[in-house]
This record gives structure tokens, sequence and C-alpha cells, in this order.
């Protein structure tokens, strides 16, 4: 690959991933990618749109985060989806620097200013986590934010020094689930992640969960795939199950919350979702799924998520009780865990960002496998080279 460059004359619009509905027999099988080669083509994609080296640096790796630890839907399948489009656009504003609104010293409020969100993430997160080291805990309150990619790779930088980290965030007006009982879409996926030391430094606690069911990356990927979704995905205008993942671009479904019906839990992922909207949008004046104007038009999942709000949180242990103290009962915790007896005899139990953890080390070594049209997308967009074809006439690896 070349290296990264400087943008010299304007550049088309990204082309719309091909295949935005149902998927083809081409789109079968992987290609395996060195990871930093992925590193090297996402930076490569973002400085080329004028995003600075070293925060097209962090970007790049928030964003290959999500294929290296199996997160898919929020890794490079988002690149030329989402990013490239929101640079494009003016939605991002590639070399923005944040705005610090007001400083209390355990508690800051910034305005983004558009910045783009795989970035300012990390760095709310690093922010909340040194204040926290002053303080005991450092609190970030982010508006006028954009999409910032998957919310554990940041609360796990907090763990990384031994503190808790917490990330909330809303989709500012983007309005794509509907509440209990109601008719019209009012609120996103508003993403939830907690993380903090367990096991052993390679093994973090990281909880990251959308408070609906799944997040929209989820249904996206299987629409490209062209595979049916399970059941209490999605739900059509009159509660129904949908199974067709296509028919949430088209308009026809929203994504029902964690719990799925209100019979089974749903206003515990709707509460959540609220619990995350006030803390993400309401506190620092981000925008809101539940304005005035989401009474307006069919009611049919709409809006755009910019003006994003976040919640950056990091605890201090050690500022409360002696941190090793705390380190120690935390692996204690999380050890006894993974030695409940397996209730199959062989299924093992392990707790939120361990399986995680394991991919990010076996693919770090092994190489990174991409489903074959992102990585024909990436080649398309002259990211990555094209693969070898093996004996068989299957692609190979790209190392």
């Amino acid at each position: 690959m070349t290296a990264p460059h400087q943008r010299t004359a304007p550049r088309p619009p990204t082309p719309a991933p091909a295949g935005s509905g149902t998927g083809t027999p081409a789109d079968s099988g992987t290609v395996t990618v060195a990871h930093h080669q992925l590193l090297a083509a996402a930076r490569e994609a973002f400085t080329a749109r004028g995003v600075p080296e070293a925060r097209a640096a962090t970007a790049a790796d928030a964003l290959c985060y999500g294929d290296l630890a199996g997160l898919g839907s929020h890794g490079l399948f988002n690149l030329a989806r989402l990013y490239l489009p929101l640079l494009e656009s003016g939605r991002a504003d590639p070399a923005a620097e944040p705005r610090t609104v007001t400083d209390l010293g355990a508690c800051v409020l910034l305005d983004s200013e558009r910045s783009l969100g795989l970035w300012s993430a990390a760095q709310a997160m690093d922010l909340a986590a040194e204040r926290a080291g002053r303080h005991g805990v450092g609190l970030v309150s982010v508006r006028n934010a954009t999409h910032f990619g998957c919310a554990g790779y940041h609360t796990a930088r907090a763990a990384r020094q031994g503190m808790i980290g917490v990330l909330a965030g809303n989709c500012g007006g983007q309005r794509i689930a509907r509440p209990p009982h109601g008719a019209l879409a009012m609120l996103g996926t508003n993403p939830l992640s907690v993380a903090a030391p367990a096991l052993d430094d390679d093994h973090p606690f990281v909880l990251d969960m959308s408070t609906t069911a799944v997040p929209t990356g989820r249904i996206r990927t299987a629409a490209r795939r062209g595979e049916p979704i399970p059941a209490g995905w999605l739900e059509d205008a009159a509660g129904a199950p949908v199974t067709d993942p296509a028919a949430f671009d088209r308009g026809e479904a929203y994504l029902r919350w964690l719990g799925g019906e209100v019979e089974t839990g749903a206003y515990k992922g709707y509460g959540l979702g609220l619990a995350v909207e006030m803390l993400a949008a309401l506190l620092p004046g981000a925008g809101v799924g539940p304005a005035p104007d989401a009474l307006d038009g069919d009611g049919r999942p709409h809006g755009r998520d910019d003006d994003i709000g976040f919640l950056a949180l990091a605890v201090a242990p050690g500022a409360l009780r002696a941190e090793e103290d705390f380190r120690a009962e935390a692996r204690s915790l999380f050890s006894t865990l993974t030695q409940c007896p397996s209730a199959d005899g062989h299924t093992r139990v392990r707790y939120p960002g361990w399986w995680e953890a394991e991919r990010v080390r076996v693919r770090r070594a092994e190489g990174v496998p991409l489903p074959a049209h992102l990585y024909a997308e990436l080649v398309g967009l002259g990211l990555l080279p094209r693969a070898p074809r093996t004996a068989d006439g299957a692609q190979g690896g790209v190392r």
C-alpha cells in the first residue's frame, strides 16, 4: 500500500456500498487480512479526506477494533457506508478542535464541533481518566458529536489504567425505535458501555450494548449477507416480528427494545434507553430523539444521527480504597465466575469482554477475516491490494 497522503484535490464522493439490499452468492467467503494493513487502509482513507495524521491513527484503531474483536457491524463495514460520507458531506469536520464550554475540574462540558467521533470519544475518555486520577472521578459531557463506533473500545481505555469507564451515547435526531404502546419512532439505539479491570490485564470486563435488542449495524450486515434475522430484533407497525432485515432500511420495520415485547420486559430496554438519552443528550444540550418534531410525519424510522451527545465517565477505585485490594477482589470475582461449572458440560462460562479479548489476541497474530464483499469494497476504494488466488481458485489471505 502507498503511504498515507495529503489531499491535493477534491475527491469524488465515495460510491455507496454495493448490495445494500439482499446479499448474493458472490458475497460468500472471507479474506484474511493482516491487522496492520487494515489500520493503514483506514488511516489512509481518513487522512486523504483531511483528518490530521495523529487523530486518523486513533480513528483507524477504533474502527478496526470492531473487526479485530469480532464486532464487524461496527468495523470497516461502516467506512464507506458511514464515516467517509460523513466527512465528504461536511456532517463531520475532519480537523475540528473540540471546544471546552465549562471546566470544573472533575466535570467538563465539551462541544465536539462535529469532529470525527471515533477520535473525539477516545479523547473524551482519556480526559475523564486524567481527571479521575486527580479527583477520583472524571465526568466529560459532550455535545455536537458524531458517530463514535464501538463504545467498548473507548471504555476499555479507562480499564487499562485500572479505572472503571462508562460511556453512554444517544443518536442525536435519529429515531428508529418506538416507545412501548407507541405508534411513532422516537429514540435511537442509545448504546451503553461499562469497562473495568477483571481477570487480568488482557481480559478486562467490557460490557458494550445497545439498549435496543441489537444495533442497526447487526441488521444491515444481515441484509448485506441476505440472511434472515431472529424474530426478536425487528417489528412491523402492528408489533408483529419481522425477520427480513432489509425491511428496516425500507422503513417497514422498527427496532425492538431489549426485553422484546411489553410482556417480556421491553420496559427495561426502553427505560435504559431513556436513561441514556438523559445522561448523554439532556446533560450537555445535544440533539434529542423525542423532540416535538418527532410527532410529525408518518412515524416511520427517520432522522439523522447529527448532534450526538455522550457521557464519558471514569472512576479511580484508588481514591476510595487501596487500589491493589480492588484489583485483587476484581480478579477473584471474575476468576470465580469463570470456574462456574458448565451447564452443558462443554461451553465455558465467561464474562462480557472475554471472548472479544481472545479474538483480538488471535487476530492480531493470524490476521482478520473480512467478508469477501467488504474486502472487495476496500479493494475498489484503492485501500487494499487484490488478494491472490489459491490453487483451488479461492481468494487467499493478504499479509
